[in-house]
């Protein structure tokens, strides 16, 4: 189980104890995301359907809250940062690079975390009352299978995390996680193929724009395909 403890301590803000780790306990932490992904989810549909007891906006309020709350604004600040790189460096990889090192924010990526986060509360409000809340345990779950696969087909933009969670990444666990979770959405049954359909189209653009994946664009597909569910959630119903 240290790599499900890795896998929450590096994807959500709870307050775990913290362990010793090898580098094979987080290659396999990486099988493990769809699972925090799960804990975030509980927590947003727990809060969304707290609020929406008194209003659908407060509902979707709460629910927001719960997102950047659990997950630290983690993924968010990944946005922000490849925003900032493909605004900014205009095809040149080697100014892209440069951006995404910059720990300091620039208007791309200001504009990319607004949009979201409006986005996000939009969306919520209109999948309120009437969404389910298995869906929205489960969107933020599915999305989370997205850096199995990319892992899987893109080369590591650098050294780092990512690289070390790259390793344990494996076909059988993305389709296992896919599987899972994507039957319990069969009443919601556009969700999980928009989802896979954002995960390949941001594994192109990625390799065309980026030429590889990092920890950055990791974050950032996964916002993209959190949203990108909730809208099918709301559109397809």
């Amino acid at each position: 189980m240290k790599a499900l403890l890795l896998s929450l301590q590096f994807m959500t803000r709870l307050p775990l104890p913290s362990c010793k780790a090898e580098a094979r306990d987080y290659a396999a932490a990486i099988r493990w995301f769809p699972a925090a992904g799960l804990v975030v989810g509980a927590g947003v549909a727990a809060a969304a359907w707290a609020g929406a007891q008194r209003d659908p906006w407060a509902g979707a309020l709460c629910g927001l809250l719960a997102w950047v709350g659990l997950t630290g604004a983690l993924h968010l600040d990944g946005l922000g940062d490849v925003a900032d790189g493909a605004g900014a460096a205009h095809g040149n990889r080697e100014r892209l690079s440069a951006v995404l090192a910059d720990p300091h924010i620039g208007s791309f990526g200001v504009v990319a975390i607004v949009l979201q986060l409006l986005c996000k509360l939009v969306l919520l409000r209109m999948a309120l009352p009437g969404a389910g809340m298995v869906a929205l345990c489960l969107i933020p779950a599915l999305a989370r299978t997205g850096p199995i696969a990319w892992a899987l087909t893109l080369p590591p933009l650098h050294e780092g995390m990512g690289t070390l969670f790259r390793a344990g990444a494996s076909w059988p666990a993305f389709a296992l996680w896919v599987v899972a979770l994507g039957v319990p959405l069969i009443r919601d049954i556009a969700v999980a193929p928009a989802m896979l359909i954002g995960f390949v189209a941001w594994r192109r653009w990625v390799f065309t724009r980026l030429g590889g994946i990092s920890g950055d664009s990791h974050g950032a597909g996964i916002e993209l395909a959190e949203t990108i569910g909730l809208a099918a959630l709301v559109l397809c119903r």
